[in-house]
């Protein structure tokens, strides 16, 4: 019988033969890669979404509600539950500390204690976005003179605390969309059984986040 695999997702970087961007966009590159399997294979062609990667935030009060914050999201057309969230966008900032950049921008509050919840690449077969999510706690609210003044969809955000195992089964009912939102509350409706002990520490190394390893290191990079 065979060895059952050890369940890792690990890093497979291929030949990359050529790399070009073909699209630039306001936050983020749509690059066309050529490479191979191996070395005698055929070469293959792939475009995808270059992107700077982001964080969300699961938010958890004091009587074990979370937050969820509800968005227009205009490439399906719908209004959906969601978590806090932001893009990985400001040189040199931390992932913890663009977490709660993004939660008080977002949600009004801060939070004292901070893990990590699940790690996601969100859609690996079109885009390179790497996503960490954090289980919030302790929070407390950002003083009305210090609050982020929303616009455009941001500026229509409604809130909603609710209990955890509702939210776990608006999921599993099909009315909760958001990948980020999904896995935060079905993670956290894991965890719970531990007390969130097993969670990892806020500052546990993130590896496949691109900034956090080189490109591609076999062969040459033939440039446009």
């Amino acid at each position: 019988m065979d060895a059952r695999p050890v369940i890792a997702d690990v890093q497979s970087p291929r030949r990359l033969l050529q790399s070009s961007t073909v699209y630039e966009g306001r936050v983020w590159d749509v690059v066309s890669d050529t490479f191979t399997l191996d070395d005698d294979g055929e070469s293959l062609t792939r475009d995808y979404i270059q992107h700077p990667g982001a964080v969300a935030v699961l938010v958890m009060d004091s009587s074990d509600r979370i937050l969820l914050i509800r968005q227009y999201r205009h490439p399906v057309r719908m209004a959906l539950w969601e978590i806090p969230a932001g893009l990985l966008d400001v040189d040199g900032e931390n992932f913890v500390r663009a977490a709660s950049r993004e939660l008080a921008e977002e949600a009004d509050l801060t939070a004292g204690s901070w893990n990590v919840l699940v790690d996601l690449f969100l859609s690996p077969g079109s885009s390179s976005e790497a996503l960490r999510i954090y289980l919030a706690r302790d929070v407390a609210e950002v003083p009305l003179e210090q609050r982020h003044a929303r616009t455009h969809e941001e500026a229509e955000i409604e809130f909603a605390w609710v209990e955890l195992d509702e939210a776990v089964g608006a999921v599993l009912d099909g009315h909760m969309h958001s990948p980020s939102a999904s896995a935060a509350v079905l993670a956290a409706a894991a965890a719970r059984s531990s007390g969130y002990r097993t969670l990892r520490p806020a500052d546990s190394p993130w590896p496949e986040h691109h900034s956090q390893h080189g490109s591609w290191p076999a062969g040459p990079v033939l440039q446009d």
